[in-house]
């Protein structure tokens, strides 16, 4: 996946084009990533706005109404991303596509979520760029547009183009930036503060590929005081490790022992900051020998050790 430069300048613009009948779903996986980078960070690291061709306000598929920051003529950004969802043919117009066209002088990144690669097609602005969109209309998609280089998968970052095919695949977009961005460790914090492990599904039923990553970050979890083995993770879920590592490194951003330390030291400066244990205590309830042991992968992993951020 080719990576999108990150200019010097902080905080990142990111403004989304909205429409009627846009999914919420879809507009919430998009920004609730950028304000937990922002959060875990704690920097404005993301700013972002609701645009609309002309109108104050859109209204979602569900009845959701979004009063918008204003219109798309004139605001310039990072990136540009276009979410009409449904209706997305009703809304290829002559404005949307004059519009669009303007807007890609002012904005170093245009981004199709969900169906909006099709008004970016509309308008020209993916002939000769890799792109994808919603599955139901990958097949129409590639006959429409045969200057696109329509690919079947979840999500594309083609030079100063992006584009994803739903819900689940924004999220796993904006993931992508922020660890382009901001680095591996930020991205894979984003990720499992979303994570919901399939805590319901019984050991030995069959996996799905899709599961595998969240089962063996929910087995991790479960095991933070007495870490397992990458090789006893996989054999527990019934998979091959190195099909288990490359779906950790496609979900997370990271191989299955970067992921495991990360979760021990997410929980150790959780424990840090809002429990009174002494750093021995929570060294042993994070899979650490000793205190000293904490203390170097934490200042390597943070910048700082236990006991000064406690006292900070």
């Amino acid at each position: 996946m080719q990576k999108i430069q990150n200019p010097a300048q902080l905080p990142h613009r990111v403004d989304v084009l909205l429409f009627d009948d846009f999914s919420n779903h879809c507009l919430a996986n998009t920004v609730e990533p950028l304000r937990a980078a922002n959060s875990l960070s704690g920097r404005a690291l993301y700013e972002w706005r609701f645009l609309t061709l002309s109108e104050a306000e859109v209204t979602s598929s569900s009845g959701l109404r979004v009063a918008a920051h204003g219109t798309l003529g004139g605001q310039s950004g990072d990136i540009l991303i276009v979410m009409p969802s449904y209706r997305f043919r009703d809304h290829a117009r002559p404005q949307a596509r004059r519009a669009l066209i303007a807007a890609q002088k002012r904005y170093r990144v245009l981004g199709g979520f969900d169906t909006g690669s099709w008004l970016l097609a509309d308008a020209g602005l993916l002939n000769g760029y890799r792109a994808t969109i919603h599955w139901e209309e990958l097949e129409s998609f590639a006959e429409r547009f045969p200057e696109v280089q329509v690919e079947r998968t979840r999500r594309l970052i083609d030079r100063d183009r992006i584009s994803c095919g739903g819900v689940s695949t924004a999220f796993e977009l904006i993931l992508d930036l922020i660890g382009q961005q901001h680095g591996a460790a930020l991205r894979l914090e984003v990720a499992l503060l979303f994570m919901v492990p399939d805590a319901g599904i019984p050991q030995d039923a069959p996996l799905r590929r899709g599961r595998i990553a969240s089962r063996a970050v929910a087995m991790m979890q479960e095991n933070l005081e007495q870490p397992l083995s990458i090789p006893e993770i996989a054999k527990r879920l019934g998979r091959p490790q190195r099909d288990v590592a490359a779906r950790l490194f496609a979900d997370y951003g990271s191989t299955p022992q970067a992921v495991y330390r990360r979760m021990r030291l997410l929980a150790a400066r959780k424990m840090v900051q809002e429990s009174s244990f002494a750093v021995s205590e929570i060294a042993l309830r994070c899979g650490y020998q000793d205190a000293s042991a904490l203390t170097r992968a934490f200042r390597a992993e943070f910048g700082t050790t236990p006991r000064q951020l406690r006292r900070d």
